[in-house]
């Protein structure tokens, strides 16, 4: 789309009713440090894009995304020691193509942000392959290790077996077991020792009784355990699944939710109550579920729920397409 969309911001420019930074962006778009940021990054993004898919799905598989990003920060390892030269060819084969001068990797130039008077100088290449290429792959591997250290890795693998789905297909006693030595205080010495004989009981409850069949999650193992009092029954394993809710292991969740804030809390909306607040990023975040919902009954109900003067207005009706 590259010539469309140089194409389009050129008749921006030149349509003197509407002032704009088009023509900047032309001149920025049409330069060597753009064009190499552009395909660096569309690498990266290759790259990571099956771990970031797999880590937005709702039904997360844990262990599989564990897996997947070792392979990932592999891969990122690798492009790091030995992409750079593959990477400036074919920078320079596309601003070849687009008529984008090529600048000479041998010339002197200051660092960012320093003046050429310092005598603080670099060469191009040192700029384009230190300073910019190894520094943002460097930057991504460091969030990588900080957002999925050992010790967090560790606990989501261990937490993801005791999911309920498919009839707790990924039941593992020693890994969960290993949740009572990292939550220390949580746990006495005796909750350890009886820890893997009230799992192997529990395992075998649950996958015999029918009522448990239907649980997909932590809250609705947590809400049937409470239901039948097998929170009394198995302790322990209840103490886990409550730090498992805790847990924010639907990271894409996370990330979600503080997106929604960003665009539903507005300079209009700063002085909303938090309760209002957090109804509309609800609804924002679960679209699919409200879209769902039959409007007349919402509207019934919203009349219902206190005395008004008048009654709501209808929904305009649909244009009917034979």
């Amino acid at each position: 789309m590259w010539n469309s969309v140089v194409k389009v911001l050129s008749m921006i420019h030149e349509d003197e009713r509407n002032t704009s930074r088009a023509g900047g962006l032309v001149r920025k778009m049409e330069s060597f440090s753009f064009v190499l940021n552009m395909k660096l990054m569309l690498k990266v993004l290759r790259i990571t894009n099956e771990l970031s898919q797999l880590l937005q799905r709702k039904d997360q598989n844990i262990v599989q995304a564990m897996s997947l990003l070792v392979d990932v920060k592999t891969r990122l390892m690798s492009f790091r020691n030995e992409g750079w030269e593959p990477l400036l060819r074919e920078v320079k084969s596309f601003c070849t193509e687009k008529k984008i001068p090529i600048p000479n990797m041998d010339d002197s130039i200051p660092r960012w942000g320093r003046s050429r008077l310092d005598g603080n100088l670099i060469t191009q290449e040192h700029h384009y392959r230190v300073d910019t290429f190894l520094a943002a792959i460097d930057a991504i591997i460091t969030e990588m290790d900080h957002r999925f250290n050992e010790v967090s890795s560790e606990l989501l693998v261990c937490f993801s077996c005791l999911d309920p789905r498919d009839s707790f297909s990924k039941f593992d006693v020693e890994k969960i077991a290993r949740l009572t030595e990292i939550y220390k205080e949580d746990f006495s010495d005796l909750d350890r020792s009886n820890i893997r004989d009230q799992l192997e009981t529990f395992i075998l409850h649950m996958r015999r009784v029918e009522q448990f069949k239907a649980c997909h999650d932590f809250g609705s193992l947590a809400i049937q355990m409470v239901k039948s009092e097998r929170d009394i029954a198995f302790p322990i394993v209840y103490r886990l699944i409550k730090l498992g809710l805790l847990l924010p292991v639907a990271t894409a969740t996370v990330e979600r939710a503080f997106s929604a804030m960003n665009i539903i809390k507005t300079d209009l909306r700063n002085k909303m109550s938090d309760e209002w607040l957090n109804n509309l990023i609800l609804c924002y975040i679960e679209k699919e579920i409200f879209r769902g919902l039959d409007e007349s009954e919402v509207r019934k109900t919203f009349q219902a729920s206190k005395n008004r003067a008048i009654d709501l207005p209808r929904p305009p009706r649909r244009p009917r397409h034979d």
